[in-house]
């Protein structure tokens, strides 16, 4: 069955303090396979901007087994799953020098770049386009609902900038992943490594807006949420495991 395979090289800028891939690293691999991927089935961004149309992500859900390090060569394998309703979904798996070493499952929106309003598959897929799909999957995961944040603890703001922009004139999603793990010191993420982690992606955040992040521990897992106002834009479910 169909899986794009692409490895990528570790490098300083990838990973964090301690040598550690950062999230943001991971997401922006992730991201670049699905498009090559999408481009090789025919329905990547050249094929898909003469028609004002795009996708967008709307939830990340990410399973480690270990840190990934510098130096490694990490292997992205990935598949478009048949859509649901509104709902693209696409798996990935990580390997490093042959070990698995995580799983990862998304869900996307196709959108008209004139207004951004949800389009369905007819708007650019046609009969029968994805009978021969790779229906399998990295891993099974249903729960995702994160529940909000209440008396949580609020850390910090960041005004959304140029540098954090991309061709959909809003932040990008790999961006997110900083902002959000910035709510952390570095203490706290010291001998620690992410087991599973969550993002969904509730409304674009725009340039010059101010996203105040806050935080709350709860249930053995970290519960972390990007808002404008009283207006929640993003959202992250994290549990941490020691090394």
């Amino acid at each position: 069955m169909y899986q794009h395979i692409k490895t990528y090289e570790l490098k300083y800028t990838d990973v964090d303090v301690f040598d550690n891939l950062k999230l943001s690293s991971l997401l922006g691999f992730l991201q670049e396979s699905a498009c090559l991927s999408a481009d090789e089935l025919g329905f990547g961004y050249d094929a898909l901007t003469p028609k004002h149309i795009g996708f967008i992500i709307v939830n990340w859900y990410i399973e480690t087994k270990r840190n990934i390090k510098l130096g490694e060569t990490l292997e992205v394998r990935t598949w478009p799953l048949p859509p649901k309703r509104l709902t693209f979904f696409r798996d990935f798996e990580l390997y490093c020098n042959g070990e698995k070493v995580g799983v990862v499952t998304t869900r996307w929106c196709m959108i008209s770049t004139e207004n951004f309003s949800m389009l369905p598959t007819t708007a650019f897929f046609g009969d029968n386009a994805f009978d021969d799909y790779n229906t399998n999957r990295a891993v099974e995961f249903v729960g995702w609902k994160i529940p909000r944040v209440s008396d949580g603890e609020n850390i910090y703001s960041r005004r959304v900038s140029y540098s954090d922009y991309d061709h959909y004139n809003h932040l990008n999603n790999t961006k997110y992943a900083d902002f959000l793990m910035d709510v952390f010191s570095v203490d706290e993420l010291k001998g620690k490594y992410i087991k599973n982690v969550q993002i969904t992606y509730v409304k674009q955040c725009k340039y010059g807006e101010n996203l105040q992040f806050v935080r709350k521990f709860c249930d053995g897992v970290w519960l972390v949420e990007g808002l404008v106002g009283d207006e929640l834009r993003v959202q992250m479910r994290l549990y941490l495991d020691e090394v």
